[in-house]
């Protein structure tokens, strides 16, 4: 008040604060009829929820323009792309390809995974512990699921499927990939 006694009688402070307007006046309008004040509009503050994890969002394959719609990521370095739209399996060495050939995929129930991974176990006469089935140049890259050759595949085409991996109908072309992939290699299989 002391800063108003010194502007002189006819000063008036407005604070505004919140849900109103609060005037202060000088003693000398004290006694003067009070000023008719208005309320601010009322807004509910911002509800903001976060969760102990959020889900990271997806990427988004990005595509090299072209009939065989590979994703960018496998134009560098080392890469077995696998594309589940186009039913192929293409192996490119810093953006050259170097072998591609027909793909078919798990089945409902046993899906393909999506994703980025590594080749981390080569075996060229495996069978399989689980189905008893021979997998002829298998490369894997998650868990059970490996890139191999499939006489089914060969004999009956899309019409079966895999129990997850990706299979090859060319024995040529899996051989060739078999003997140009290494240990390490990214694989990358998608939908685009």
């Amino acid at each position: 008040m002391s800063i108003l006694r010194k502007l002189g009688a006819t000063t008036t402070a407005v604070a505004v604060l919140g849900a109103g307007v609060l005037t202060a006046a000088t003693t000398a309008q004290a006694a003067a009829p009070a000023a008719k004040t208005v309320a601010a509009p009322k807004v509910a503050p911002k509800t903001v929820v976060t969760t102990a994890k959020a889900k990271p969002k997806a990427k988004k394959t990005v595509i090299v323009p072209g009939r065989r719609h590979v994703a960018l990521q496998c134009m560098s370095g080392r890469y077995l792309c696998i594309n589940k739209k186009t039913r192929k399996v293409m192996f490119f060495v810093n953006g050259k390809l170097i072998a591609e050939g027909d793909a078919r995929f798990g089945a409902a129930r046993t899906p393909t995974k999506n994703g980025t991974f590594k080749v981390y176990r080569k075996s060229k006469n495996h069978v399989s512990s689980i189905y008893h089935s021979p997998m002829p140049y298998a490369m894997f890259f998650v868990g059970g699921q490996a890139v191999h050759y499939s006489s089914d595949f060969k004999a009956r085409g899309y019409n079966g499927a895999s129990h997850g991996c990706v299979n090859m109908r060319d024995k040529k072309k899996i051989a060739l990939i078999f003997s140009k992939v290494k240990i390490g290699d990214k694989v990358l299989v998608y939908s685009a």
